[in-house]
């Protein structure tokens, strides 16, 4: 007898580290707050094409990505599944963040992680991320390969 599927829903979180300084955006949806570049990933788009896509639509600024930092697995009350993870990045350049609102955020700027803990922010997850890019390299991309095929 075959079973029946199960909804999943994959999302892309991305710490852009500049120096000492991560990339916030300031969010329109789920309440607002200042969170991380990150968004669900669109029918027939990788998670990495997702991950780029995020950065550039929530905070007007090009990353190369470096690494991940977690994978994270739920299932859901409701039913389903979601299947988060959590890029490191670099910015390409030196261009400024986003400073005008659109439809995907209302701003993006750089905050030392004692910095965003002083902000409204989204998620109390967020200052965990950051404390958790401070204290650790990210492990290299290639862990992807191994968990999604």
């Amino acid at each position: 007898m075959a079973r029946e599927s199960m909804p999943a829903w994959f999302y892309a979180l991305v710490l852009v580290r500049r120096g000492d300084r991560y990339l916030l955006v300031e969010e329109t949806d789920h309440g607002g707050g200042w969170y991380l570049p990150a968004g669900r990933v669109e029918p027939g788009e990788t998670l990495t094409a997702a991950a780029l896509r995020e950065v550039r639509e929530e905070a007007g600024v090009d990353v190369r990505l470096d690494g991940v930092y977690r994978i994270e697995h739920t299932v859901l009350n409701e039913g389903g599944a979601r299947l988060r993870v959590v890029f490191a990045a670099s910015p390409l350049d030196e261009a400024p963040p986003k400073s005008i609102a659109d439809e995907h955020t209302l701003r993006a700027a750089w905050f030392t992680p004692a910095e965003a803990a002083m902000l409204p922010l989204r998620a109390e997850e967020v200052t965990a991320l950051l404390a958790l890019a401070t204290a650790q390299p990210p492990s290299p991309l290639t862990v992807l390969r191994s968990i999604i095929r």
